[in-house]
């Protein structure tokens, strides 16, 4: 552990934890690719609306799993720094129980509440029997998506960074697979489609206890899973919360603009709803990446913080940055030029082709602005500062993008809801450097 976390060389050290972190976004990436891939297969467009609809729902359930896996990552790597690591162990397992019990209650209110969640996603007559389906066993793999994806964070934050990249490929790897079988060979479509993504839950779920089980054995005090000894107080779990609940807001948000979004977009049919998630799904590859870049620096930051390495945390914040806006720029370029023969792979609809590529052109705008936007919401993850985490994160996704949609459907229609992306990006990066110049200026003393 403290051979990546001290590393010397500030680049060398972001790539360590930066890089898997990105392989396991991209992983995630295809397989949500490979959902829709073999979805359009159906050549129903209402089975691909009842996709796009549900991943608000899907990215929920994961959010849940971001109290404890994002908001106990920041904890433990500032614990790790201050050399405190009884206390680390202690919020791991913290963390790993609280998860359990919230995918088990989301699993039961979720299949009561099925249908009322599947019309509060956006869906009509002509698809709400597929987004029925694919909701059903989404919610019958909730324990293991919200532990999975939450073991991700954990992981990373006590240095399992090669373990927890391996989890998170083998899941999205067996979902790929089983796309295949339950999708094109016994054609149960958008239930398919969901039964897949559980199931591959499911194995990273089994990765990872496995994973836990051998650490223990070896007496690595991080990663406790026998609840032997273990004492809860409030310190520890506010500490946990204070922190999650605005890194889960991000996802909960993110979800609730983009039922905005399709509620909308819904409007003009449902050719639009699935041009629209094809290309917001491509779109998704260097948001992906940027994410993975920024959440796996982000236990690095929180190590220098705890060690009081102010100037060394300083630079790798800048370097990250610097990355991040330089992948953007790339695929902001591939996007421009190739929109059309990437929107092909998908459709076969001449008119659909068409518009998804204008689609993808218009959302890529935004993709260099990932780089600063993710990052900074990281770094104040990191430093234990939620309350400007979640000014970000409510900016983002609900006090400039909601208004923006309506504004720009107004406006221009169709054009204006898709635009509302790079619009609310472009002046969510001017307040993002601004609270960091800001933030830069203060004292250590100031922790919120």
């Amino acid at each position: 552990m403290t051979s990546v976390f001290e590393e010397k060389n500030l680049s060398k050290a972001i790539m360590r934890v930066g890089l898997p972190a990105m392989l396991g976004q991209l992983t995630t990436l295809i397989y949500n690719i490979a959902d829709t891939f073999f979805v359009s297969l159906t050549k129903e467009p209402a089975m691909i609306a009842a996709v796009t609809l549900c991943a608000p729902i899907l990215l929920i359930i994961m959010s849940i799993a971001c109290i404890f896996g994002m908001g106990g990552s920041s904890v433990i790597a500032r614990l790790l720094g201050e050399g405190r690591k009884k206390e680390a162990g202690a919020t791991m397992k913290f963390c790993v129980y609280a998860m359990a019990v919230s995918g088990v209650v989301t699993l039961v209110l979720g299949l009561i509440l099925l249908q009322p969640l599947a019309k509060l996603s956006g869906a009509d007559a002509d698809n709400m029997i597929y987004t029925c389906d694919y909701l059903r066993w989404i919610f019958a793999g909730a324990p293991f998506i919200m532990l999975s994806n939450g073991f991700v964070h954990l992981f990373r934050s006590v240095g399992l960074i090669k373990e927890g990249t391996i989890g998170l490929m083998l899941g999205n790897g067996i979902n790929m697979v089983l796309d295949y079988v339950f999708i094109a060979v016994l054609q149960w479509g958008t239930a398919g489609a969901a039964l897949a993504t559980s199931l591959g839950f499911v194995s990273a779920t089994v990765y990872y206890l496995v994973c836990m089980v051998r650490e223990g054995k070896k007496g690595n005090q991080l990663v406790p899973l026998s609840p032997t000894g273990f004492v809860w107080n409030a310190p520890m779990i506010r500490n946990v919360v204070s922190i999650g609940i605005p890194g889960a807001l991000i996802t909960v948000l993110m979800s609730v603009s983009n039922i905005v979004l399709n509620n909308y977009i819904g409007i003009y049919g449902s050719d639009a709803v699935a041009s629209y998630g094809i290309a917001y799904k491509l779109d998704m590859i260097p948001i992906l990446l940027s994410v993975g870049l920024s959440q796996g620096v982000a236990p690095l930051v929180g190590y220098c913080y705890g060690g009081n390495a102010k100037k060394r945390m300083s630079d790798i914040v800048k370097y990250t940055v610097l990355y991040g806006v330089c992948m953007g720029v790339v695929f902001m370029a591939v996007f421009m030029l190739c929109g059309k023969p990437l929107a092909a792979i998908f459709l076969q609809d001449a008119a659909l082709i068409e518009q998804t590529g204008y689609f993808l052109k218009i959302l890529c705008l935004s993709a260099p602005m990932l780089g600063v936007i993710n990052m900074m919401t990281s770094y104040f993850q990191a430093l234990g500062k939620a309350v400007r985490s979640l000014t970000i994160t409510v900016l983002r996704n609900a006090a400039l993008f909601i208004p923006g949609v309506i504004i720009l459907n107004h406006i221009w229609k169709l054009n204006g809801v898709i635009a509302a992306q790079p619009v609310v990006e472009t002046i969510l990066t001017v307040i993002c450097l601004f609270m960091y110049s800001r933030d830069c200026s203060r004292t250590d003393s100031d922790r919120i």
